[in-house]
């Protein structure tokens, strides 16, 4: 079986998210690429990147107009990623053409509510209620739009399993029992993701800023067997 473990190599230097990305392949299902990684390198660095052969979770956060968001994903599908995020925030217009544009093969995937954001948040960005109730409405309007699945952090994802049995969930800010927690305010265990439903667990920096991002993506495959 495939680890559900990806890494998230979020920096501008290409030949540290290479040597990175080798050093845990052994231990990982796949990265994860973000807007810094993409900024700096494009379409060229995802098919560097995809050289250590493993499958690439693109982590662009589409939103725009459905029309843009559309054209865009069928602009990335030469990249083949396995996993592409768009924003739910963006209308469920805006995310049936993100699914229509993308290859069978790619996963649509829906941002929820960031997991840089807490309740005390919510109100200034003009969210009445709490995270959970937020992520909720987001992930049955993404499950009505059609799109595969969500990103919600770990504190809810066992209610969106539990309202979307089939749907495809994705974790991120993720903290071994022993790291800090740095800008993520809804964090979890990877093994407590994984037990409450996630398909999938993102962990960035307690690998990447590991004195040996092997041993520390070892250790955290570890926790999941």
């Amino acid at each position: 079986m495939t680890s559900p473990l990806f890494v998230a190599v979020d920096t501008p230097d290409l030949d540290r998210a290479r040597a990175l990305a080798d050093a845990v392949a052994p231990h990982v299902g796949g990265l994860k690429l973000g807007l810094e990684f993409f900024s700096a390198h494009g379409a060229p660095g995802i098919r560097a990147m995809a050289d250590v052969g493993l499958p690439i979770f693109l982590d662009l956060k589409l939103h725009d107009i459905p029309n843009t968001v559309g054209k865009a994903v069928a602009a990335l599908a030469p990249l083949s990623p396995a996993i592409l995020t768009v924003h739910a925030a963006g209308g469920r217009a805006m995310l049936a053409a993100a699914r229509a544009a993308a290859p069978a093969s790619t996963r649509i995937v829906a941002v929820t509510l960031l997991t840089s954001l807490d309740a005390d948040d919510l109100p200034t960005i003009g969210v009445a209620g709490d995270a959970a109730g937020q992520v909720g409405r987001l992930a049955e309007l993404s499950r009505q739009a059609g799109v595969d699945g969500i990103v919600c952090s770990g504190a809810e994802v066992a209610a969106a399993r539990a309202a979307w049995p089939d749907g495809y969930f994705v974790v991120p800010g993720l903290r071994p029992a022993d790291a800090a927690l740095g800008d993520q305010k809804r964090a979890v265990t990877p093994r407590a993701a994984l037990d409450a439903g996630a398909s999938v667990l993102v962990v960035g920096r307690p690998i990447t800023d590991a004195s040996d991002p092997a041993d520390a993506a070892r250790a955290i495959a570890a926790t999941l067997g």
